[in-house]
């Protein structure tokens, strides 16, 4: 980080950094506990709620709510949302989050800063209101959101497919437009990085991966379940339940019908009608403790076919010595060796049957379990991701037009 010390830290967020439910908010948390051992950090959240989210004591000096306009999760009210932005080229959430400018600036007024971060792409172009009150500006990708639609416009058809073309477009412009603007850009993975190097050649882009508090290994009794971890509001886990459904249950189902299939998580209004009677698949819904279901599973898959960034489901799985099977997309951008920290399958009678011959082979499952937890503790903890964030440095002075490098060994493989 800056060379100078950062004594003053903000933080512009569209999601709360807790509750810890999803990867979102564990990204945003890891930086928030990352600058809080030693400056002061204000936060300023978006929220449809207007309430201001829950932190623990200690990490945050205020907490300011920017309320968002209420909209309906109905599937009518979105596809008509949606339709109105693709007609206009302009991204969802961008749109979601738009039309805050004077709100942002009186909340900003009179006040300065050493670093401000803006977490998630669809903030982006709040700069200017950033910039006026910040030294240093940091832009937090949890996505390439170019990449993201294009992979989205492939595993759809008909008017969705055409929207999310447009959206991978109109995406990609504000990229070009928005990423060079900040004096650091942090992707999640040398992949994302190297994408958004190509879309953004003078953006200076470090690379901040995803990771999870370490905690020990849950200590809960195994179940005869393959757990599918996410959160199914979001379109390519909803994408994944029907790959899962259609074109690798059905073969789990016949080689092993002492398996049954949890779905793991909020948002499972959005995937219910994709699944068939009669084959032993479970939702939860929310849940308090993602870990500990996880742990309880045989096996965790992550049978994804669109997306961007890094999967914190898998990484949640290593975290609680689970063997995985996943998708070379879901597995993108993580160091996970083949065979030995996960496995991956992509066609669907391929991820059936590797289902099937792990379910068979319990040393098998116990040595990527072993594996899968050593690689997390190495290189996915909060403390091993803080490691690779002290090795960011500013070269230059302060204001804009300065760039951060890293120290060659700062990505660690």
């Amino acid at each position: 980080m800056p060379d100078t010390p950062v004594r003053s830290v903000l933080i512009l967020s569209p999601e709360p950094p807790y509750p810890l439910n999803g990867g979102g908010a564990f990204r945003i948390a890891s930086l928030l506990h990352y600058f809080a051992r030693s400056a002061q950090v204000d936060l300023i959240l978006f929220s449809e709620s207007g309430k201001p989210a829950t932190i623990p004591p200690g990490l945050i000096r205020s907490q300011t709510v920017i309320p968002l306009p209420v909209h309906s999760n109905g599937t009518l009210a979105r596809y008509v949302r949606n339709a109105r932005r693709a007609a206009q080229g302009i991204p969802p959430l961008i749109d979601r989050l738009s039309g805050h400018r004077s709100e942002l600036s009186q909340a900003l007024a009179g006040k300065h800063y050493d670093v401000g971060i803006v977490e998630h792409f669809w903030c982006a172009p709040y700069f200017d209101q950033i910039a006026a009150a910040c030294d240093q500006t940091i832009l937090d990708l949890h996505n390439v959101e170019s990449v993201l639609h294009a992979r989205c416009a492939q595993t759809t058809q008909g008017l969705p497919a055409a929207g999310h073309k447009r959206f991978a477009a109109s995406s990609r412009r504000l990229e070009q437009t928005f990423l060079p603007r900040y004096n650091l850009v942090l992707a999640t993975s040398n992949a994302d990085a190297a994408t958004a190097r190509a879309i953004a050649p003078s953006a200076n882009i470090a690379v901040y991966p995803n990771a999870l508090p370490l905690r020990p290994v849950p200590q809960v009794s195994e179940e005869p379940v393959v757990v599918f971890p996410a959160n199914f509001e979001y379109h390519p886990n909803i994408d994944a339940v029907r790959f899962l459904v259609s074109s690798i249950w059905p073969e789990v189902r016949r080689s092993c019908p002492d398996l049954r299939l949890r779905l793991v998580g909020r948002g499972d209004k959005f995937i219910r009608h994709l699944l068939p009677s009669g084959l032993d698949i479970e939702t939860t819904g929310p849940i308090d403790d993602a870990l500990a279901a996880i742990a309880a599973g045989r096996m965790v898959i992550a049978p994804l076919r669109s997306g961007s960034g890094t999967r914190i489901k898998i990484l949640e799985a290593w975290a609680a010595a689970r063997p995985v099977i996943a998708t070379s997309l879901a597995a993108e951008g993580l160091d996970g060796v083949g065979d030995c920290n996960l496995i991956v399958a992509n066609e669907g009678l391929d991820f059936g049957r590797s289902i099937a011959q792990l379910n068979a082979d319990p040393s098998r499952r116990a040595g990527l379990s072993v594996n899968g937890r050593r690689l997390f503790e190495e290189r996915y903890t909060w403390q091993a991701a803080w490691q690779m964030l002290d090795k960011i440095r500013l070269i230059g002075g302060t204001g804009t037009g300065h760039r951060y490098t890293e120290d060659s060994d700062a990505n660690c493989r």
